[in-house]
């Protein structure tokens, strides 16, 4: 009796120390007028979410071009102090546990994205610049996402960037600013990547892409339409690859002068927050199919100041150290 009650202890002790740890969510973040680097909120059901104070990477690549940002106060010196950028922060786990991070690191004047790498989400490698469109005639690479494909066992950087005025489309020539097409590449280990290649083009001006997968065979793009004066609103495509090919867009289903949209998958719905932009704030909407969409503005909470990035899950245990970490280096919460 005694080893049966002994066998029993042992196997109740090895079921809990192999219970699957709690999952959370990290949004990666930046802040107006995008000088300071990278920062996060968190949230334990993906709808309220909280600051985790601070910046987490300090933005040291780029042109240092001035900057000057007509949605925040600036004094005249701020306005045009050159500064690296650090804007749209995207980041995914690979299978290793290692984080990797891409960021857009200049308004004009680069034709690569911004990387750095990371196992704990506090301590960072050092930053580089991949130049994936040093081969063209383009000076700009907005938007990067990294998403890791599982089916091919590679990581997927998307961006967008101005096309000559020569492949300009009649849609092209209605707009008010520069047209955009989205590019891709490929890589396994951050070293090496293919050339840019080209990922979605709509015919019209488009940014902000990125990618869901939601089974094998079966992914979804989310974009944003740029075109000026009366679009700059979001829709999706969907694909039998992360590559694609992607075609049949939805709906449009955020407000005008929407941008930085990013889903993740909560119960059995996916959330899409995206950035309403002009108003400051984040907006939502729910889907089970990404072609009816049901807007949760009343239903999210985001702190003010965020600006868009992406959503990852990860082990609760990243969380708590984060936050122990926070308490060290930042005891007056912002």
């Amino acid at each position: 009796m005694k080893l049966f009650f002994s066998f029993v202890f042992a196997l109740l002790a090895f079921t809990a120390c192999t219970k699957p740890e709690k999952e959370v969510y990290i949004f990666t973040s930046h802040r107006e007028p995008a000088l300071d680097g990278l920062h996060y909120l968190y949230s334990y059901d993906g709808y309220h979410w909280d600051s985790i104070a601070g910046s987490w990477l300090k933005p040291e690549i780029g042109n240092k071009t001035p900057y000057y940002n007509y949605f925040t106060k600036q004094t005249e010196e701020q306005k045009y102090a050159p500064n690296s950028m650090m804007r749209d922060p995207s980041m995914t786990q690979g299978p290793d546990g290692t984080f990797h991070l891409v960021w857009t690191i200049s308004w004009n004047g680069e034709q690569g994205f911004g990387y750095a790498s990371s196992k704990d989400l506090i301590h960072w490698s050092e930053q580089r610049e991949i130049k994936v469109m040093k081969d063209s005639l383009t000076n700009n690479v907005w938007a990067p996402e990294v998403f890791y494909d599982d089916e091919k066992e590679q990581f997927i950087v998307a961006w967008s960037s101005a096309i000559p005025v020569e492949r300009y489309t009649a849609a092209d020539s209605l707009g008010a600013n520069k047209s955009h097409r989205a590019y891709y590449t490929t890589t396994k280990d951050f070293q090496t990547f293919t050339p840019a290649k080209a990922f979605y083009d709509p015919g019209f001006n488009s940014i902000d892409g990125f990618i869901v997968k939601r089974d094998k065979n079966d992914y979804v793009l989310i974009i944003k339409d740029n075109r000026k004066p009366g679009y700059s609103d979001l829709f999706c495509v969907s694909g039998p690859s992360a590559e694609g090919p992607y075609a049949d867009p939805s709906v449009k289903f955020a407000p005008t002068y929407s941008e930085g949209p990013c889903a993740v998958k909560v119960g059995d719905e996916w959330l899409i927050y995206f950035d309403v932009y002009r108003e400051g704030r984040f907006g939502a909407v729910s889907t089970k199919d990404f072609k009816n969409f049901t807007p949760i503005d009343d239903q999210i909470s985001i702190p003010q100041g965020h600006k868009h990035g992406t959503i990852i899950e990860v082990p609760e245990s990243v969380l708590l150290n984060l936050k122990a970490e926070e308490a060290k280096r930042f005891p007056q919460k912002d």
